[in-house]
């Protein structure tokens, strides 16, 4: 029994590194699959709250850009959490339609949609100085789309049949603390000290927004290119 559990130790580190090194380079991990089912439900949690946190930070540049971008426009706590709320609401209802096979649409049409998405925002950033009502509902629309994209990732990761849901729950969590991270940087670094500055628009929004703006065009161009 010693001998069982001790092999239990070395086992269980190596399928989740092995995991994470699969997630990570973009390539199928339905291999493992058969693994993950041997850990328990907490081990299982923990790893899919883990990947789900790294695809957006550090692995997830356009969703970084995508939630910069929805909370420069105006940095009040307010207005970010009405953004960030439709969008979670949004991603995880579409998230998990894909996973249980009730959508299912091209990631080569998903992924260009996101890109464009980005520019979307970046340039109502540019055009527009206050938030408008109608942003809400085109956040939400828009994140019914990231939904999708972040499903393709968990559709090349495989999920554990013994822990499918579970699985899916802490994947999508890992997700929202991906972005309530985003959000937390993005206030210290330039909301706390000059979202009340009079050269805020000028200075951080528009230079910013442009950047995303360029970025995300090149994204979609690349993407409808494949």
């Amino acid at each position: 029994m010693k001998k069982r559990s001790a092999n239990n130790t070395y086992i269980k580190p190596i399928v989740i590194t092995t995991v994470l090194i699969l997630f990570i380079q973009s390539v199928s991990a339905h291999v493992v699959v058969g693994e993950l089912e041997k850990m328990s439900k907490t081990e299982t949690a923990v790893l899919y709250l883990g990947l789900g946190f790294k695809h957006i930070l550090p692995y997830g540049l356009d969703h970084i850009l995508f939630i910069l971008g929805l909370y420069l426009l105006n940095p009040k706590l307010k207005s970010i959490l009405l953004q960030a709320t439709a969008f979670t609401l949004a991603h995880s209802v579409t998230l998990g339609l894909s996973m249980y096979r009730i959508i299912n649409i091209h990631p080569g049409i998903i992924e260009p949609i996101i890109a464009m998405s980005i520019v979307y925002v970046a340039i109502e950033n540019i055009t527009t100085q206050k938030l408008k009502a109608s942003r809400i509902g085109i956040v939400f629309l828009f994140g019914l789309i990231h939904g999708l994209g972040f499903a393709n990732v968990l559709n090349d990761l495989g999920l554990p049949q013994n822990a499918y849901f579970s699985s899916l729950i802490f994947f999508n969590l890992g997700v929202e603390l991906g972005q309530i991270s985003i959000i937390l940087a993005a206030f210290l670094l330039f909301g706390k000290w000059f979202g009340k500055e009079k050269y805020y628009r000028s200075r951080i929004v528009v230079p910013i927004s442009v950047a995303i703006a360029v970025v995300a065009g090149y994204w979609t161009i690349e993407r409808l290119m494949i």
